[in-house]
């Protein structure tokens, strides 16, 4: 949506969207919610996105399309068998309100992310306390 100022929140950004990518859009947003209880919603690069230990997935609309956005290649690439005959790069699987994405592949994808974020969290919080932690002095040997 080039040229259109962003939008203040989710609802904002869907309002403006055309009745059927509209409720593609909210179908696909419902289920993400429910695979994500607690998430935030924001608008993050004029998508929006949702957050949860960090961005978890995203979605958007274009003229011919609309996509999903994991945020991870890894996971599009893992689900490459269930999202056979979908158009998918490296960080987008593209859909049609006609041809959704599968509710169970949705829910899978986000409980990956949720479980990659979280890995990738705890893995900053144990860096962030062994930084933390004082440094024994090195007791150099008498002469």
């Amino acid at each position: 949506m080039r040229g259109v100022p962003v939008a203040k929140d989710v609802e904002h950004w869907l309002s403006r969207l055309d009745a059927k990518h509209r409720t593609a859009l909210e179908k696909l947003r419902a289920q993400i919610r429910a695979a994500a209880p607690g998430a935030e919603e924001v608008i993050s690069y004029g998508q929006p996105t949702f957050k949860l230990h960090g961005h978890l997935v995203a979605f958007g609309a274009f003229k011919n399309h609309l996509s999903f956005f994991p945020m991870n290649s890894v996971t599009i690439a893992r689900h490459a068998k269930e999202l056979d005959g979908f158009e998918t790069s490296k960080g987008t699987i593209q859909f049609t309100p006609e041809r959704p994405i599968p509710a169970a592949v949705v829910k899978k994808i986000v409980k990956e992310r949720i479980a990659q974020n979280l890995e990738i969290a705890d893995a900053r919080a144990q860096k962030k306390r062994a930084a933390a932690k004082p440094r024994p002095k090195s007791k150099k040997p008498k002469r």
